[in-house]
């Protein structure tokens, strides 16, 4: 594995100076049946704080990503192809080779400190999920979030993890000094569609709690729709359910996204795709036959669809991708200030 590879700008795509030596790095497994099969790589990373390249459809600048891979497993995930860079497979390997930065908070700590750090917004959950199941067990998080709550540093998650609520008292702290956004991915409700598409993830109906249970603290929390499948998630009545239960858990904001296929996500996607529904593989090689990202047609019928019963419903679309401030209740009332989704994945 060219661990050399694993760079500040290699988290986007480009390869300068190693953040890490090789001789920095040690691999484990555990034998416990929720990490079977799995290869934790632990390393002490020189950089956490990394810069979103310009040309990057982003709305925000600067990332901390604790982890490289993810063991959700998504099958559709954009963030595979960033395993490339170590010589590690995107498909199975990005599910099972899991990339631990053991001293990502007291990294962060140091870096928030520095005179050179000015205090912009910092987005979590962007490459792959900080609140995957390895952060049950290196909780990387809790070191995280106190250290930007300590700087009053504005930040936002976006997580599939129902394991954010174990860090509940620290977003409460963190919201009383700073501005803050959470977001929950629920790109559908379909349990057998979810069963395939998202193994390794809570079900969608745990997420739905995870937005009800941080709403009842004070902290709205916004649903990303994403992915909205095409033939597969896309049906009206399919669209309805989705945005029904959405609405029902409280969340302060849907903002529906359209599957995209990247270079890595596009052929593990595609043999699933093969495996399971054969019928639709010429349909997909006709509606993604110019890139990445679905017809624009095709992106506008689904947001005008998602919008419409959201609305219907009670929630409404988010505005660009900024975090949202989260105020303590006043003595008589919760003052809660209007929502702001990022726009992710």
């Amino acid at each position: 594995m060219r661990w050399e590879n694993l760079t500040e700008s290699a988290e986007h795509g480009r390869a300068d100076a190693a953040l890490f030596g090789a001789d920095a790095v040690v691999s484990r497994t555990f034998d416990t049946p929720e990490f079977a099969g799995i290869t934790f790589h632990e390393i002490r990373a020189r950089s956490i704080i990394n810069r979103v390249p310009g040309a990057s459809r982003m709305p925000f600048e600067w990332t901390v990503n604790p982890y490289r891979g993810c063991s959700h497993a998504c099958v559709y995930c954009f963030a595979r192809k960033t395993h490339s860079y170590l010589d590690l497979d995107t498909g199975l390997g990005f599910d099972s080779q899991i990339v631990v930065k053991v001293n990502a908070p007291e990294l962060l700590r140091r870096q928030l400190a520095s005179r050179r750090w000015t205090g912009d917004h910092i987005a979590m959950g962007t490459n792959v999920d900080c609140y995957q199941r390895a952060e049950g067990r290196y909780r990387l998080m809790p070191g995280i979030l106190a250290a930007l709550r300590d700087r009053a540093n504005p930040f936002s998650i976006l997580t599939k993890g129902t394991l954010i609520l174990r860090d509940l008292d620290l977003l409460v702290e963190a919201a009383a000094v700073t501005d803050i956004g959470v977001s929950v991915s629920v790109g559908f409700t379909d349990p057998g569609l979810w069963r395939t598409v998202e193994p390794g993830t809570p079900a969608p109906e745990r997420r739905l709690d995870v937005v009800r249970t941080l709403g009842e603290h004070g902290i709205g929390c916004g649903v990303l729709m994403a992915p909205v499948i095409p033939f597969l998630s896309d049906g009206p009545a399919q669209l309805r359910a989705t945005v029904r239960a959405i609405a029902a858990a409280g969340a302060t904001s849907v903002t529906p996204l359209v599957l995209h296929l990247r270079p890595g996500a596009r052929e593990w996607f595609m043999a699933w795709l093969n495996r399971e529904h054969p019928y639709l593989v010429r349909r997909y090689e006709r509606l993604y036959a110019d890139g990445a990202y679905a017809p624009k047609w095709y992106q506008r019928r689904i947001t005008r669809q998602v919008h419409e019963l959201a609305q219907e419903y009670g929630i409404g679309p988010a505005g660009a991708g900024m975090p949202r401030r989260i105020r303590e209740p006043e003595p008589e009332a919760a003052a809660v200030s209007e929502p702001v989704q990022l726009t992710l994945i």
